[in-house]
């Protein structure tokens, strides 16, 4: 296998070349991808952590000093949107990189082009570059045991949709940003979600930052070093599940999948076969008495989390996920409220959920589940979710959710003219227009 600088070089002379809204097919993704992140950051916005956290990044024209210029926005901007598009788990994830890279690419890109009044048509072709290394950097590099992947080949994301606006699509812009970036990459811990410790939501937040402030710098002349993305795998990543780089050409952005729940992907299979099973069988769970879950051993790995008490543990937890899906025949943001955590009837549900790992399906991925309900066995299997490669969100759908989620907090119209506005606009229009519509 050839080296990791070998293999990287052709991709980024292919992305110098290429642009996404040169594609009607990538440019459409594209602007879907902008408005399922957004939609879900206005959502997360309501939260009480993130909205205090957004209030302490606020600027304030009032405090100076002397020599320091006031306003240092953008990566503050970024790391706020990027929390709170992660808050309630809903936001879009890419399967082959067993990680989000539009999470991180997204919030770079948007943040730098509204500070320098970028178009649209720009912002969007910047995050796709990133998300297109991002892509084929988290397929390649696995996390060792023990880390979440937020943060991590996110940072090299973050920096190449964030130098991608400052300093253009070129071959010697993105290739440094790459090197500068590999120098602080971290090493994520999944420990806080399993703890139910909302600091999980900072990684990609801080991937962001580091990103945008990695870009700015080498844009102001500080150098990057050659050569170090080796060191940075063998430091990082586990060495011995390394792969290639999918070579230049396919668009990973194109294989990108948008969530229908909110809530880790592993769990969006039992959720879709609770809610297959009260379509059957009816909303009242009163009499069901047992219920086992079959699904596959990733799924168990990552979402084995029993009785959550934090929002955090739910959107990681098979059984909670079903329980909810199964009671409240619901699960977005909603599920991680305190009267969600709480309800008496989910509780008893997912008390009731046995796990088996040793599920096989046709797809790699699924839920098998068996529910005993007065006294009588029912089945049913799921093996394809909406989002999987092959069953696509229809943009229809993507632009619902983005209503579902924003309307609560910036009022239906307003969400609708919106969501129209990201969708059609001319991609020379400035961004900041397409936004606030003025």
């Amino acid at each position: 296998m050839a080296g990791i600088e070998a293999q990287l070089e052709p991709v980024l002379h292919w992305l110098a070349g290429a642009r996404a809204t040169e594609h009607t097919d990538v440019a459409e993704k594209s602007r879907l991808l902008l408005l399922d992140t957004l939609g879900c950051a206005i959502a997360g916005l309501g939260r009480s952590e993130v909205a205090a956290y957004a209030k302490q990044l606020a600027g304030r024209d009032e405090l100076a000093c002397p020599g320091f210029p006031a306003g240092l926005a953008p990566a503050h901007f970024g790391q706020v949107m990027a929390l709170a598009a992660c808050w309630d788990e809903a936001c879009e994830g890419l399967a082959r990189a067993h990680g989000r890279p539009g999470l991180h690419a997204v919030p770079a890109a948007v943040a730098l082009s509204l500070a320098g009044d970028g178009t649209l048509g720009a912002t969007l072709d910047a995050f796709a570059a990133g998300y297109e290394i991002g892509g084929r950097v988290g397929e390649a590099w696995r996390i060792r045991a023990g880390m979440h992947v937020d943060g991590t080949w996110g940072t090299i994301t973050a920096a190449i949709a964030a130098s991608a606006i400052v300093d253009g699509l070129t071959v010697a812009a993105m290739g440094a940003a790459v090197q500068a970036a590999a120098c602080s990459l971290p090493a994520n811990l999944y420990a806080p979600v399993r703890q139910g410790a909302t600091v999980r939501n900072l990684y990609a937040a801080q991937a962001v930052s580091r990103g945008i402030e990695t870009a700015l710098a080498l844009k102001a002349g500080v150098s990057a070093p050659a050569h170090v993305l080796d060191e940075t795998i063998a430091l990082t990543f586990d060495p011995k599940h390394l792969s290639a780089l999918a070579p230049p050409g396919e668009w990973f952005l194109l294989q990108g999948y948008f969530k229908p729940f909110a809530a880790v992907r592993h769990v969006h299979y039992g959720a879709h076969a609770a809610l297959d099973w009260r379509a059957q069988h009816g909303a009242a769970t009163a009499a069901i008495t047992a219920i086992n879950l079959r699904t596959y051993p990733e799924a168990v790995t990552y979402c084995g989390n029993r009785a959550p008490a934090q929002g955090i543990q739910a959107q990681f937890s098979l059984t909670y996920g079903l329980a909810h899906a199964l009671v409240r025949g619901t699960l977005g943001p909603e599920a991680y409220d305190e009267s969600a955590l709480a309800d008496a009837e989910i509780r008893r549900i997912e008390k009731l959920i046995t796990v088996d790992e040793g599920g096989t399906f046709a797809s790699g991925r699924g839920a098998h589940v068996i529910v005993i309900a007065g006294g009588v066995e029912t089945t049913v299997a799921v093996d394809r979710v909406e989002g999987d490669p092959d069953r696509p969100m229809l943009a229809a759908s993507v632009v619902a959710k983005f209503q579902r989620y924003a309307g609560p907090r910036i009022g239906d119209r307003a969400a609708a003219d919106l969501a129209d506005r990201i969708m059609v606009s001319p991609f020379d229009a400035p961004l900041v227009r397409v936004l606030d519509g003025n």
